[in-house]
């Protein structure tokens, strides 16, 4: 009797949780005992999602995407050997005219707006040249990309399906789930149709998982596999509360352990695409790295955790706020920072024009800093030149790096000197190995910190040359020959 009665209560919590009345769990109170009524139908113990299912499903899509790529023939394996290449050289053995090929892929989505906006994943649709949406009727209409998001690993689509509004599903707040709260998943895995799964969020702020570069993940056990990517995971109140994302499987199935990108990073893209098409985050104006035990023990705090401030950018946000180098940002808005991923994720969901509250741990004592939201100032300005003459950086496109540029290309810890933003393929600095994003740093041991510095410093000819240039936070000299 007493495993039958434990069995009522948590059914009758389940239903609490999914907002259906639950009248056959009537209580009666007598002093201190609390008695509990046995269930007297079927309907009584039977828990079913396909309400919530029935609500939620028709706003989740399949994508089907379609690449054009080229192939050359290859007369013979034996001709990719290392040793035919060297001498014959990497076009032998290549005969007949390229061929196309058709490459297919697919995921799903969610229509976030009744006039057809849909949310997927980037990793989705990459590269596609026809995007194909299917409705859960079976409706088949053909998609424009409205905004790519690489660092968050989103896309933004739009279909025209008419005057008809569509289903769409409405944003939760990522922020407000728990640990344990039930999650619906829906999506296309493998192809093989329209699926639905259930589970709990298994935890939340995963920010060790290197799948995007805003990392601040939902892990949820619900089942996810190959062709749920952009798929939708619901609360159980039908609110959209990430975008599925990825999987950590050792075999290509799920084995419990899903990702999803929360809902209120994904809100931010989204408002961005209706905005215009352009991403417009804060830019903070310091830069910093977790705070390690190490560390901890050395600014006086008990555990690990937190931000510590390495540098701040004169005239910026930071500085204006009053932050200093050696400050330890432990929370944002009274949500605890953990590590430099989750401060990060924190200010890219703020919005801009607005001030944000941060918790900051200095001289051994807890004070509190506003924090203007600003989008990062564009100076100097970039000054785009391409590089000509007989010199090692010959077909190499520059600019004056600003925190403006170091966003839109994605640098983290550059906001001054000469950046190499593109390159000529079949021109010499390509050739010899210079990318994009390499930061010139000297010529022929002079420094230069501008464009004009540096087009000033490759004139004229020389036998030999010196060029110093900063990748992935080191410096490097290479000499070259004339």
């Amino acid at each position: 009797m007493a495993r039958l009665s434990m069995t009522a209560l948590l059914v009758a919590g389940l239903l609490a949780v999914a907002g259906w009345q639950s009248a056959w769990a009537q209580s009666e109170t007598v002093g201190e005992t609390v008695s509990k009524a046995v269930p007297s139908s079927r309907e009584q113990v039977t828990l079913s999602f396909a309400p919530l299912v029935k609500a939620v499903d028709p706003a989740v899509v399949n994508i089907y995407t379609r690449k054009r790529v080229s192939q050359r023939p290859m007369f013979s394996p034996l001709f990719n050997d290392p040793l035919f290449k060297r001498f014959f050289g990497e076009g032998f053995g290549m005969f007949g005219m390229p061929r196309e090929r058709i490459q297919n892929s697919l995921g799903s989505g969610v229509i976030v707006s009744e006039d057809g906006l849909i949310v997927t994943n980037y990793h989705v649709i990459k590269g596609a040249d026809e995007i194909t949406v299917v409705l859960s009727d079976r409706r088949e209409f053909p998609a424009r990309v409205v905004l790519h998001e690489q660092r968050t690993d989103l896309s933004v689509l739009m279909i025209e399906a008419g005057p008809e509004r569509l289903p769409a599903l409405t944003f939760g707040d990522s922020d407000a789930i728990e640990v344990g709260d039930l999650v619906l998943a829906i999506g296309n895995p493998f192809g093989v149709g329209r699926t639905v799964t259930s589970g709990i969020v298994s935890a939340l702020a995963r920010t060790n998982t290197g799948i995007s570069d805003f990392s601040f993940f939902i892990q949820t056990d619900a089942a996810i596999n190959p062709g749920n990517s952009g798929g939708a995971l619901v609360t159980m109140d039908g609110k959209l509360v990430g975008i599925n994302t990825a999987i950590f499987s050792k075999s290509g199935g799920s084995i419990g352990i899903g990702f999803a990108i929360p809902s209120n990073m994904v809100n931010t893209v989204v408002a961005s695409a209706r905005a215009g098409g352009r991403v417009m985050r804060p830019w903070p104006g310091f830069l910093g790295q977790t705070v390690t035990s190490d560390l901890a023990e050395g600014f006086g705090l008990d555990r690990p955790g937190g931000v510590v401030v390495t540098r701040v950018f004169p005239g910026g946000p930071a500085d204006r706020a009053g932050l200093r180098q050696g400050d330890v940002i432990t929370s944002l808005e009274r949500r605890p920072v953990e590590d430099l991923s989750a401060l990060r994720y924190r200010v890219a969901t703020r919005p801009v024009g607005e001030q944000t509250a941060l918790g900051v741990w200095r001289d051994r004592r807890e004070i509190g800093v506003s924090l203007p939201l600003e989008l990062p100032p564009e100076s100097p300005a970039r000054d785009e030149s391409r590089l000509d003459g007989r010199h090692p950086l010959r077909g190499a496109v520059v600019a004056n790096l600003s925190p403006a540029l170091a966003e839109e290309m994605e640098l983290d810890g550059a906001w001054e000197g000469t950046i190499i933003v593109s390159l000529d393929r079949d021109d010499t600095a390509y050739r010899l190995g210079f990318r994009r994003g390499d930061i010139i740093v000297a010529v022929n041991r002079k420094e230069v910190s501008s464009v004009s510095e540096l087009k000033a410093a490759v004139q004229g000819q020389r036998e030999r040359w010196a060029i110093s240039f900063s990748r992935d936070g080191r410096v490097r000299t290479v000499e070259f020959s004339a």
